[in-house]
């Protein structure tokens, strides 16, 4: 039997899509895998810990990260609302993840893993091969939210020496389902992997990388990822000509960009004036 590596672990958001896959790929790999959700989760087994944490509660989120080492933060609203977007988005994504940053600092915690999303970056032109260097431009209010997420993260490495990495995570489903997605999609197989790597990585201060598979047509230049170590195995590609035939016209407020309906969604401004 291997032993697992010394390493403590905190997963906000696992009973989520992708909480449930990183709990199912990771089981056994670290001391302990401390499991927080407000939703009911599957029993905890060996190496597992399950609690409840609210976003909102920071007393919460202290208790659930003692004695920490690294806390993947997955939780909160995980799309754009249909109604009431701001309302919804700003206890869950604004408040919960400053709450999160902070409670990791109080804690002594090394190491937050912050999901973010591509939906940070949504306006830029699908012609653009963008790194993740590229300055924001959310296409949502959620989009919004996850910018917020990644400054706060710059502002913890920076003043409070908190080692910080935050994912730009594409369309996360089993397999891609729509021509986007042949550009954005990553497998589970994938983010399982890149969150192992985000959490294994030795010497991180900042960084923000890109969450998706070794897709052919990729609208993004993911070298940061790369330097953690990543070396994503699926690519959209293989399920391409299925998805393209046949395949309806997107919307036009959608097909230019990488956000696709995001930006489609209440969308009145002049696309002509988005460059």
């Amino acid at each position: 039997m291997i032993e697992p590596i010394a390493k403590r672990v905190l997963i906000l958001g696992a009973a989520g899509k992708i909480g449930c896959a990183v709990r199912n790929g990771l089981r056994d790999r670290y001391q302990l895998m401390r499991l927080a959700d407000i939703v009911p989760q599957a029993p905890a087994a060996s190496g597992e810990e399950c609690v409840d944490a609210e976003l909102t509660d920071i007393a919460a989120l202290v208790r659930a990260m003692d004695g920490i080492d690294c806390v993947v933060h997955l939780a909160g609203v995980s799309v754009e609302p249909d109604e009431l977007q701001w309302q919804q988005v700003l206890p869950a994504n604004i408040v919960g993840t400053h709450n999160v940053f902070e409670a990791a600092r109080q804690s002594g915690v090394g190491r937050v893993v912050f999901a973010s999303s591509h939906h940070a970056i949504g306006f830029y032109h699908r012609r653009e091969t963008i790194a993740a260097s590229v300055a924001p431009r959310p296409d949502s209010y959620y989009g919004v939210s996850k910018v917020f997420g990644e400054a706060l993260g710059r502002l913890y490495a920076d003043k409070f020496g908190l080692s910080v990495a935050c994912l730009r995570i594409g369309a996360f489903r089993p397999a891609p389902t729509e021509p986007r997605h042949l550009s954005v999609w990553i497998s589970p197989r994938d983010m399982v992997e890149l969150i192992r790597c985000s959490i294994d990585a030795s010497a991180i201060h900042y960084c923000v990388a890109y969450g998706v598979s070794a897709n052919a047509r990729s609208f993004w230049d993911n070298r940061e990822a790369a330097s953690l170590g990543y070396m994503p195995r699926d690519n959209a590609e293989d399920f391409a000509a299925k998805i393209l035939a046949g395949a309806p016209s997107e919307d036009p407020a959608a097909a230019p960009f990488h956000g696709g309906w995001y930006c489609a969604k209440d969308f009145t401004g002049n696309l002509e004036a988005i460059d």
